[in-house]
């Protein structure tokens, strides 16, 4: 047989491989996706890492763009971004303040969900030690940073700042934050005591550099305002938050010889140490004198009277930070967000009608 008639001839035609069909175009970024569902970034991100935080049915038009599109995560970028130390630096003022401990557990439960680990910087409010964790980052000995204060430590690096803010919030719209509205907050908690009938209502303001403890003055002015009740600047006094900063405040108003019948603070430690320093001077609570503070921290259920509070949704605050920062730090894309989550007045035992 010849060599030729040994050889199989080919047919002229579709080359090899033609009858395969055609692969999607790969995408490069979520924005292209969020672009295709026409939903946010941000939605497209919480989509594919937290699915149960967004609607059944916008979390299907999503995963059919996705698989349409044939989107798959670029892996080596994600671990460019992400999985340098999988470190993650909370940063507070003050470690001894109960308030913190359980944001720091909603910070703490994402992280360990997403494989994060956490270190925990009390700076005591020291520009100097804000610095030092804030060059950890620059320095790639952590991925991101999230504060509780109402600065924002110089980060010298390229491309966005990986933080968020908690609790606080910081006016740059570059920085995303998570809060509670503090004005509405405090306007609430002052406007339950005006409903009791009390209208000598003194306040115990926080730190005037603290963006919210200005928010919650201002709260307090604005029930005094619909109140039609004149202001009386003798009546307010300025803590640290401290519960010796409460018990000083009412030390000074009772020697200045002011008559309140309630009393506004703007944490709960200084409505605790207030609440002290009323009852050495034989004041009963709350039939002398009304008491509200502000946070809702665990110990406020246990004083005598019970404490009545704003209650901020603490851990719920630490959540959203770190949920936050785990989406820019995969997707630095997404748009910065200034998140406002709910708070409510607890009522208990430390508040009464005006008996005066």
């Amino acid at each position: 047989m010849s060599d030729e008639g040994s050889k199989r001839k080919r047919k002229p035609g579709k080359a090899p491989g033609a009858d395969a069909a055609a692969q999607p175009v790969r995408v490069r970024t979520v924005k292209e996706i969020a672009a295709a569902a026409k939903v946010s970034v941000a939605t497209v991100s919480r989509a594919l890492q937290r699915p149960e935080m967004v609607s059944e049915e916008t979390r299907q038009r999503i995963q059919e763009v996705v698989k349409r599109l044939g989107y798959t995560p670029n892996a080596l970028a994600r671990n460019l971004r992400t999985a340098r130390t999988r470190l993650i630096i909370a940063l507070l003022p003050d470690i001894t303040n109960p308030f913190f401990s359980e944001v720091i557990r909603g910070i703490e439960q994402v992280a360990f969900e997403k494989g994060y680990s956490v270190l925990l910087g009390e700076t005591q409010s020291n520009l100097v030690r804000e610095q030092t964790y804030a060059d950890m980052v620059a320095a790639r000995q952590a991925d991101g940073i999230i504060t509780m204060f109402h600065r924002v430590p110089a980060i010298p690096m390229e491309g966005r700042l990986p933080l968020v803010n908690a609790c606080e919030y910081v006016k740059d719209s570059a920085i995303s934050s998570v809060y509670v509205d503090n004005v509405a907050a405090a306007a609430t908690a002052v406007e339950y005591l005006v409903t009791l009938g009390h209208r000598d209502i003194a306040f115990i303001a926080g730190p005037a550099s603290s963006p919210i403890c200005v928010d919650r003055e201002q709260g307090y002015q604005l029930a005094l305002q619909r109140a039609t009740i004149a202001p009386n600047p003798a009546l307010t006094a300025v803590g640290d938050f401290s519960i010796e900063a409460g018990e000083r405040a009412v030390e000074m108003f009772l020697a200045q010889g002011q008559s309140f019948s309630a009393l506004f603070c703007a944490n709960d430690e200084m409505a605790i140490g207030a609440m002290r320093a009323l009852i050495s001077h034989g004041l009963r609570i709350p039939e002398d004198v009304s008491v509200v503070g502000f946070d809702d921290i665990r110990y406020s259920r246990y004083t005598s009277p019970p404490l009545t509070t704003v209650s901020q949704p603490k851990n719920a605050l630490g959540r959203e930070a770190m949920t936050m920062l785990i989406e820019l730090l995969n997707e630095p894309e997404v748009p910065t967000r200034k998140r406002v989550l709910s708070a409510e007045l607890v009522v208990r035992g430390s508040t009464g009608p005006c008996l005066r």
